[in-house]
Parts: C-alpha cells; sequence; structure tokens
C-alpha cells in the first residue's frame, strides 16, 4: 500500500447513511420503545414503488401463493360537492402509514383510530427518531395525508392459499372515515380525520400483524424498497427452519421486489444497497448473498419478546 492510499480518507457518510448508522446503534444498544405492524400479506407484496398515474386504477402482486389486488378508490371533495377520483396509494409514506394505523389499532384494541393527532406524533418519530429536536414540516405532514387518503379510499383483496384452502379478504382497509375540509395553499383539500379499519380487515390483522421496529422505519423512510425488504426478512427470517436454510433465486426476488426494472443485473444491484441498509437496522438478520440468488438462514426477529426494558440514558 502506497504513501498516498494511506493518506486518503474515507469517504463521507451522506445525511441519510449517518442518520441510518446512529439509528442502527441505538437499535443495537436498546430495545423498541415505540413499535409498528404490518400484515402478513403487506410483508410479502408491495404497494407500487412510485406514483403510477391517475390513470392507473388497480395494482396486482403476487408472491408465491399470495396474491394482492389493490383498487383506486373516490373521496367526496365538499368543495367541489361531488365525488373525485383519488389515486393508487404509493411509495415510502404509505407503507409507514399503513403500519402506524396497524399499530394504533391493535394497541388500542379497536379498529377505530383518531389520526389527526396520532399521524402528526407519527411523523414526529419518524422523522426524528432519535429526539435531536427535528420537528416535521407542513409540507412533510401533507404529503403524509394524501398517502392516508389514497389508503383510505381503496379497496383491497388479500388472498393467501393454505395447504387445499384459499382463504380472501374483500374490504376496504379503511371501513369508514371523517373527512375535515382545510385550505391548503389556496387549494381546497380534504384529509381523514378519524379512520375506522374494516371489521374484516382488522380480524386478518390481529391474527396476521408482523411486529416492526419503528426505528428501523424511520432509517429506511426514504426508501419504498428498503421497507419492503425489511419488513419481508421481519416476517420471513424467523420462520426458518434452524437446520434447513431457504435458497430464493435472483429471478423470484426480481419478481417479488424488480418492479420497474426491467434488466436482471441493474434490479439486483439496487437490491443489495436497500439489502445492506436493511442490515443495519436489523442486525441479527443471517443471509447469504451469492452469484445465484440469496439464502436465508433461521433469525431472531427484529422485535424481541417483550421480557424487559432498558432505559435510555436521561437527554439532559
Amino acid at each position: 500500500m502506497t504513501d498516498d492510499t494511506q493518506d486518503q480518507k474515507p469517504p463521507k457518510l451522506t445525511p441519510v447513511q449517518r442518520r441510518a448508522l446512529d439509528i442502527g446503534i441505538d437499535i443495537l444498544m436498546y430495545p423498541p420503545e415505540d413499535i409498528a405492524y404490518q400484515h402478513t400479506v403487506f410483508c410479502q407484496t408491495c404497494l407500487p414503488y412510485r406514483d403510477p398515474g391517475d390513470e392507473v386504477r388497480e395494482w396486482k402482486r403476487q408472491q408465491g401463493q399470495v396474491f394482492l389486488l389493490i383498487e383506486a378508490g373516490q373521496a367526496y371533495d365538499p368543495a367541489r360537492h361531488d365525488y373525485v377520483k383519488v389515486g393508487l396509494p404509493f411509495g415510502p409514506k404509505a407503507r409507514l402509514i399503513l403500519a402506524h394505523l396497524n399499530g394504533e389499532a391493535l394497541r388500542q384494541g379497536s379498529p377505530a383510530v383518531e389520526v389527526e393527532s396520532t399521524l402528526t406524533a407519527f411523523v414526529r418519530r419518524i422523522q426524528d427518531p432519535l429526539k435531536a429536536g427535528r420537528a416535521p414540516t407542513g409540507p412533510e405532514i401533507r404529503k403524509f395525508k394524501e398517502q392516508l387518503l389514497r389508503l383510505s379510499v381503496s379497496t383491497v383483496r388479500l388472498a393467501a392459499a393454505s395447504e387445499s384452502r384459499m382463504l380472501q379478504v374483500n374490504s376496504q382497509i379503511v371501513g369508514a372515515l371523517d373527512l375535515w375540509a382545510a385550505k391548503e395553499d389556496g387549494q381546497p383539500a380534504a384529509w381523514p380525520s378519524i379512520i375506522r379499519l374494516s371489521d374484516d380487515y382488522f380480524a386478518s390483522l390481529a391474527k396476521h400483524a408482523v411486529p416492526l421496529d419503528e426505528r428501523a422505519l424511520a432509517a429506511l423512510a426514504h426508501s419504498a424498497m428498503g421497507l419492503d425488504v425489511y419488513t419481508w426478512l421481519a416476517q420471513r427470517l424467523h420462520r426458518v427452519p434452524a437446520n434447513r436454510p431457504q435458497f430464493i433465486s435472483w429471478a423470484a426476488l426480481k419478481a417479488q421486489f424488480g418492479q420497474g426494472y426491467k434488466e436482471l443485473k441493474f434490479f439486483r444491484r439496487v437490491f443489495i444497497q436497500a439489502l445492506r441498509l436493511v442490515h443495519g437496522q436489523y442486525q441479527t438478520a443471517n443471509f447469504e448473498i451469492g452469484p445465484l440468488g440469496m439464502r436465508l438462514f433461521h433469525s431472531m426477529p427484529p422485535v424481541p419478546p417483550r421480557g424487559f426494558v432498558v432505559k435510555k440514558p436521561s437527554q439532559e
């Protein structure tokens, strides 16, 4: 190694990388204080990564024997005195909001969730998981509320095969919502204030909820793929038999996570980057990446059994 090489400084971390590193250290040192949940079907299938456009009214995904169909809905616009079409939910914020709604409903033991105050508090925790004093801005809150509205009026069909049976749940995630009207930058807007998860979805969620560490969601909040990979591993790894690793080919991984990627080599590069970021937040995840695919090994889930609490040192 030459002197020039020795004098080279390591590459400077980006703000996103620094934030992920700090959160990963916090996760390693302390158990989670705030837990979100995702339905197991959404851990195995994916919402759109990006806005598919208002003209796209259906979204279908299949992973093995799990099937997802989302149909875009309509919401009543008080300013127009009529129903208007609302686009499909997409991106990281839709995933984060769904995990938040699931968590609030399960914690309260009720499908009714007051979202106006809880959503703001959730966004604050996602934006500032280490309590550094950063408050979410108005535009950030509005983006979350837009995805909340899209989720609230969409229709979801979940189906999963089990041996010789096929279970299908046909419902909206949100069965009812209380809209309040407001002016946003001079434009009329209506946002859900109180939502009620549909009875079918809430009953299914109570049986098939996967616990997630909110700090990890915060570290991955910029990446829809990262969130999907994290929730997938959280749902999958602890179910892998201890003495029987499971292999998944690159083609299968692309079919599950590679929406928008035509060539396998480009997907593989982006997926590995997302996987490295996820591993920093789920450090007990045990897997191997090889030229043919990915091998999964039995691992502890990211949210451990709640048997003890370690208090963080005072921030004061």
